[in-house]
């Protein structure tokens, strides 16, 4: 078995399991921040600064990324997974940002079903970064967040009929879809970086 002298730098799984924390407590403040009637609006911005934490997260990685000769893993492949951590964190965050912009008072249904869905693909990437450290058991758990996704693609196309049903101003409708869209587009961006470790791991098999 060939071996280097130079040693890996192993510290990118640490980035990724602390990028994947970081993506754990902005689902939770997510979802605590639909869980009542009015919406906690406040909560907004502790998803602002979680969201810069994962901003300077990207821009760490990225940096160690140009400076390391030898990666436990493709270099691209931690520069991908690195940005598409981030681009689920951007989601939330937007998400986050139109409750109080939109002035909203009254969460409608489908809502926190969606951000209850973001919240268990966080803790399964949380799982399967913790898991491609050892090899064993990634598989397992991009299954579990791409079955989530599809639950999430009901979950919305069920709330976007509602809304288009039950919602007679037009105004309220516009706001509502969109929000329902953002939460929805946070699922597929969860899935995203399950496909990108599924990836991974077949390259490495």
């Amino acid at each position: 078995m060939g071996f280097s002298l130079i040693p890996r730098e192993e510290k990118f799984y640490e980035d990724l399991k602390m990028f994947a924390d970081q993506l754990r407590i902005g689902a939770r403040l997510l979802e605590q921040m639909l869980a009542n009637d009015p919406p906690a609006w406040d909560k907004a911005f502790e998803i602002k600064e979680i969201e810069h934490q994962c901003d300077f997260l990207t821009h760490e990685i990225i940096q160690r990324l140009n400076k390391t000769f030898i990666t436990p893993i493709d270099r691209e492949d931690i520069h991908a997974l690195a940005k598409t951590l981030d681009d689920v964190m951007d989601e939330m965050d937007n998400a986050a940002h139109l409750i109080p912009l939109y002035k909203i008072e009254k969460i409608r249904g489908g809502a926190r079903e969606l951000t209850r869905v973001i919240l268990e693909q966080c803790d399964e990437i949380r799982r399967a970064v913790e898991a491609l450290e050892v090899r064993k058991g990634v598989l397992e758990r991009t299954i579990e967040i791409n079955r989530l996704e599809n639950e999430a693609d009901r979950i919305h196309k069920t709330a976007v009929g509602l809304l288009f049903e039950e919602e007679k101003d037009p105004i309220t409708v516009m706001k509502w879809k969109e929000i329902l869209d953002v939460l929805e587009r946070a699922t597929d961006r969860c899935e995203d970086v399950a496909n990108l470790l599924e990836n991974v791991v077949v390259k490495h098999s």
